[in-house]
């Protein structure tokens, strides 16, 4: 059995509300965090070292657990307050344990790694994750992952097919880094801070240029609530990534694939759209939907929360999950998709078709 410590936590509010072009976003509807349950954390020893996580309910057998990772450059505090605080989102969390996976060293409060510390490779990451699951009593997770976090998640989903009943992958990027990349990414580093080297990779240069409310607020909660040599640490990892090995049924020779259901979601002003895109592509259009959300930057969790908890919850009901009022699981199977009349929703293998949120209210 993995070792744990824990104690209770009290959550943090939301971010700040940003403005994008004199109109509000869906983070002037987030509410006050109200506690469904009690959340505690948990340092798990795993094979690869210690994990960090926050917890809130417990796992249930006839459920998968919702199970959270982030991307460098945050927590899952960062990462996922916002949607999580949604009012909209609890409706649906209340009816599943959640798990928020911290990276090594990148939690609130993380002590610095020792000096010669070897971090994780992105396949350890992925790894370690086995430990998490069996130390709380998990038969299937739900995962939802960001960037560096959704790389990790698919990676354990190839890794452990049986252990994951559904993806949704934010911002992810499928291809591995090359020598050149390597080198662009070791000569920005020698003449930008570190925050500023890796805050091009969560929002889009518009948001940069303007330099928004959003953007301020989030290099500073780098620069104040993150050890920056463990940041540097996981954000070197992340940029040393090999491509992950999957690609379409019958394109490939014994290619293999994410077998599970899985929901893409990228802003349409993102710099992860490319990646988004390629991972698309690589991926069974039967089980995949692409959702391309419409007056987004880097980080659609964070300034399009209501858009993206419709989007979770048709996801869930497209997998046989009620989410309004009955906690059970669908008799007769999956919603069909044509009572999703409040979305536009495709299941598509290229971005022409991709169903998109208009940025219209609930």
């Amino acid at each position: 059995m993995a070792r744990m410590l824990e104690h209770q936590f009290t959550e943090e509010k939301p971010l700040l509300a940003e403005q994008r072009g004199g109109q509000e976003t869906d983070m002037e509807n987030c509410e006050p965090f109200i506690s469904v349950g009690e959340w505690k954390e948990h340092n798990i020893e795993t094979p690869f070292g210690w994990l960090h996580a926050a917890t809130q309910g417990e796992a249930r057998a006839n459920k998968p657990a919702i199970l959270t990772y982030h991307d460098v450059g945050l927590n899952h505090k960062l990462c996922f307050n916002a949607l999580f605080n949604y009012n909209g989102m609890q409706e649906i969390t209340k009816n599943f344990m959640v798990c928020h996976i911290d990276a090594p060293g990148q939690q609130i409060g993380a002590s610095q790694m020792s000096q010669g510390y070897q971090y994780p490779t992105m396949d350890q990451l992925a790894g370690m994750l086995p430990s998490v699951v069996q130390h709380f009593g998990i038969k299937r997770i739900l995962g939802i992952g960001v960037g560096a976090g959704a790389y990790i998640l698919a990676r354990f989903s190839l890794l452990f097919p049986d252990m994951v009943e559904g993806l949704v992958l934010i911002n992810i990027d499928p291809s591995g880094k090359g020598w050149i990349d390597w080198a662009t990414g070791k000569l920005t580093g020698l003449t930008s801070t570190l925050p500023d080297t890796i805050l091009p990779h969560l929002f889009s240069q518009e948001e940069l240029t303007n330099n928004t409310e959003l953007v301020r607020s989030y290099r500073q909660q780098i620069n104040s609530t993150i050890n920056k040599s463990n940041l540097q640490l996981f954000w070197n990892m992340y940029n040393s990534r090999r491509s992950l090995d999957m690609n379409r049924s019958g394109s490939v020779l014994n290619s293999k694939t994410l077998r599970c259901p899985v929901m893409l979601v990228v802003g349409d002003n993102a710099p992860a759209e490319e990646g988004v895109v390629e991972c698309n592509a690589k991926l069974d259009p039967s089980n995949t939907t692409f959702l391309k959300m419409a007056d987004s930057g880097g980080l659609p969790q964070i300034t399009q929360p209501g858009k993206l908890t419709e989007a979770f919850k048709y996801f869930l009901q497209g997998m046989g999950y009620v989410t309004h009022i009955r906690d059970r699981r669908l008799s007769g199977g999956p919603v069909p998709s044509a009572s999703m009349t409040r979305l536009a929703r495709s299941r598509t293998a290229s971005l022409t078709s991709a169903g998109s949120v208009d940025g219209s209210g609930p």
